[in-house]
Order: structure tokens, then C-alpha cells, then sequence
């Protein structure tokens, strides 16, 4: 079952160019500039159009227009799988970096003076917490039977990749996309359904279905507008900040060999034990830090060992820029600053390393907790009601537990 979404995430890194254009999509009737707002300042929900109006006034055009719908696979189980995904991974994986920011990140933690896990607040990090997440939910979508299974994981993964493209450009090629604003949901909404970002009326061009992130602040290779002697100066410095497309396409081959990776290694540690699996959580999610050794600090006037660096960091060999290993000069390139934040600690914070066992232990016995959490969830929750604009409805109750109980 897991080779289609490899084979359709590859796929997927082919076709990165489709975001070249925003795509001019129309969702109001009315001009969307001026949409006034109620009382509570929230834009109303917008007017059906004259279209809208006579098909649903018609039961005989409704029912023409139900079937057509249906010919053209709205409705189908594939779709109704797709969209079901999109939920799932907007609040079961691309928000868990946020709400268990102080745990990964590297800074101030609630349970510690410092956070264990040290990993800086970057779009890497979070791709590392998001994709150990959508591994850990595909666990799970694995066991459904045929071929829901298959459908939910190959929508899962695109919805992923998607996102992942979309945040790449967001960095890469700025004023490309629209901003993502916050999600909020509706007043009259129950609380066991999970509502799509809310999109501000005046984005006419493409509209993400993702949620936006806090747990990093994308870097902008533009100044503020304000800096600009007019609007047509700053776009024409927009345009010229913007990365070329290789660029993209280069970086979304990588990211999908770490996706890659990173499900193979877990899922060899699922299966062989709890040592297999805390290996592979120290390689992929804490950065394999202390590999080449653990440096100390100067003890008594004895200086510490100089053959051993007091920067390095772990370099993956397979894939990535790496195209020729017998000719990359390891011991330089693993003392080169990336800039990545990821990398051995000092030997002034070497005590650091003393809490790594109980750490990779933590984080193990949480992928063990939610495994056997989600394997008692019946099949009916992980589908949902399987209803066009219903969706999101029981997704609350798949959501994952704390990572330190």
C-alpha cells in the first residue's frame, strides 16, 4: 500500500511548476474590495448567486445538475477521501508544530529550563514535525480496508506536498501567493467540526485550503512596501527577489527524499522494537546530534581534545546536493555552518547530551501511546460522515494527545 503515495508523491515534485501564475479564481458575485462587515467586525457570509438561486428554486434543473455533478466525480469516494484528507491534515499534522512549539523548539520550555529538542524555528523544523506526523497518521490510514486505505494516504500525501510547495514559495518567490490569514471559526458552528482558514474577501487570485504557522517567521528577501517610492517599484523588486524555478523544483526533490526517509527508518523501528525506533527518532527528528563524538569542555587546565571540533554537524550523503561522495571532504563539510540551526552543541552545554535517552524514550513511548490510541478508533471516526460539506466533522476526537504526559 505505501508504494502508490511514494510513486504519486514523486509525482507530485514533477509538477511544481503549476503555482508559475496565480490563478485568478472569482468567489463573490459583487465586487470583493468593499464587502461590508457586521457589528462584530466579521465579513457575513456571502450571497448566493442568480445562478445558485434559479437551480435550487428548480427541482427538475437541481436534480439535472446533481446528476451531471456526479458524472464528473463530485461526490465520489475518491474525492469525498480527498477532501476528508484535507482536514485531516490541517489539524491532526501541519498545526502540531504550533501547539508543541515549546517541546521542539529551541529556547525556554514549560517542563525545562531548556527545551530538549533544540530545533530552531525554521521552515525545516517544521517540515520535521509535520512530516513525523503525517507518517504517524499514515500508520493508521494503512489499516483501513480497500480501497479507502490507498485513497486517504494518496490524499493525505497531496494535500502535504502541496502545502509544502506553496510555504517553499512563500520564501523562495515572495508576492507569488496571497498571504495566509488565521482560522477562525464560525459562531454558529459545532464544536466538533473543524473549519477551513477563513480567506480575507479582497483575495481574488489563489486560495490556500492550508493553515498558516507561527512556529516560524518566513524570511522576506524584500524590504516593507513602505520603503518603496510606489507600489509598481516594489512589485518590480518582488519580482526580481524571486527565486528561479529550478530552485523550487530542486528543493521539493529533497524534501521528498526526507519524507521518504523518514517513513522507511520509522517504520523499520516500529516493527524491530523500541531501540530500532529511538535510533531513527534521533536521526530524523533531533538531528543526529553527537555522531562523531561528544566534545567537553577545558577540565583542571587540560585543554580539550583538538582533533575533535567544537562545531559539527551531521551531513546526509544520500541524495540532496551531495552528487559526489568520493570527492566531498566530510570532516570540512561537517564543520561548515549551514545556517540550519541543527548540529552538535557546544561543549559548554555538552551536559546537554545527558538528557537525550530520556528524551528519544519520550518520544517513543508517545509514537507507541498514539499508535494504540488510533488502532481502537473505528474506522467509521477516520472516515467521517463521508458527506459532501460535512467533512470536518469528527475530527476533535482523533487529536493527538500530549507529547509529555
Amino acid at each position: 500500500m505505501a508504494s502508490r503515495p511514494l510513486l504519486r508523491a514523486s509525482s507530485a515534485v514533477r509538477h511544481v511548476r503549476r503555482y508559475r501564475q496565480p490563478v485568478q479564481i472569482r468567489l463573490y458575485s459583487t465586487p470583493s474590495k468593499d464587502v461590508p462587515k457586521d457589528a462584530s467586525g466579521q465579513t457575513p457570509a456571502r450571497q448566493q448567486s442568480w445562478l445558485t438561486q434559479k437551480v435550487k428554486s428548480n427541482p427538475v434543473l437541481y436534480t439535472i445538475f446533481l446528476g451531471l455533478a456526479r458524472a464528473l466525480g463530485y461526490g465520489s469516494p475518491q474525492q469525498l477521501a480527498n477532501r476528508r484528507a484535507l482536514h485531516l491534515y490541517n489539524y491532526l499534522c501541519a498545526k502540531r508544530a504550533d501547539e508543541e512549539s515549546d517541546f521542539w523548539k529551541n529556547g525556554m520550555s514549560k517542563f525545562l529550563s531548556r527545551s530538549q529538542c533544540a530545533l530552531p524555528p525554521t521552515f525545516q523544523s517544521w517540515f520535521t514535525i509535520t512530516n513525523f506526523h503525517v507518517w504517524l497518521l499514515t500508520v493508521r490510514l494503512r489499516s483501513l480496508p480497500s480501497p479507502h486505505g490507498t485513497q486517504h494516504i494518496q490524499g493525505l500525501i497531496d494535500h502535504f506536498f502541496q502545502d509544502v510547495e506553496e510555504r517553499l514559495r512563500y520564501v523562495l518567490q515572495p508576492g507569488l501567493l496571497p498571504p495566509r490569514l488565521p482560522s477562525s471559526p464560525p459562531s454558529n458552528s459545532s464544536q466538533n467540526v473543524t473549519p477551513l482558514p477563513q480567506i480575507r474577501a479582497d483575495n481574488a487570485s489563489y486560495i490556500s485550503p492550508y493553515l498558516p504557522s507561527q512556529f516560524y517567521t518566513p524570511p522576506s528577501s524584500v524590504p516593507p512596501p513602505d520603503t518603496f517610492p510606489s507600489p509598481a517599484a516594489y512589485a518590480k523588486a518582488q519580482k526580481r527577489g524571486r527565486a528561479p524555478e529550478r530552485v523550487i523544483v530542486r528543493q521539493m526533490k529533497i524534501l521528498k527524499e526526507q519524507w521518504a526517509g523518514l517513513g522507511m527508518s520509522m517504520d523499520l523501528g516500529l516493527v524491530r522494537g523500541d531501540t530500532e525506533l529511538a535510533a531513527a527518532v534521533w536521526r530524523n527528528l533531533l538531528g543526529a546530534r553527537g555522531a562523531a563524538g561528544i566534545g567537553l569542555p577545558d577540565e583542571k587546565g587540560i585543554k580539550a581534545d583538538e582533533t575533535r571540533p567544537a562545531f559539527r554537524r551531521s551531513v546526509n550523503l544520500v541524495g540532496g546536493v551531495v552528487d559526489r561522495v568520493d570527492k566531498l571532504d566530510i570532516d570540512a563539510e561537517e564543520m561548515t555552518d549551514d545556517q540550519s540551526g541543527v548540529h552538535d552543541f557546544p561543549p559548554q552545554e555538552s551536559d546537554r547530551y545527558i538528557s537525550y535517552p530520556e528524551l528519544m524514550s519520550t518520544l517513543v513511548t508517545y509514537i507507541r501511546r498514539e499508535t494504540q490510541r488510533l488502532e481502537k478508533v473505528p474506522d467509521s471516526s477516520i472516515f467521517g460522515p463521508r458527506t459532501v460539506g460535512r467533512e470536518g466533522e469528527g475530527i476533535k476526537v482523533l487529536r493527538w494527545g500530549p507529547i509529555r504526559e
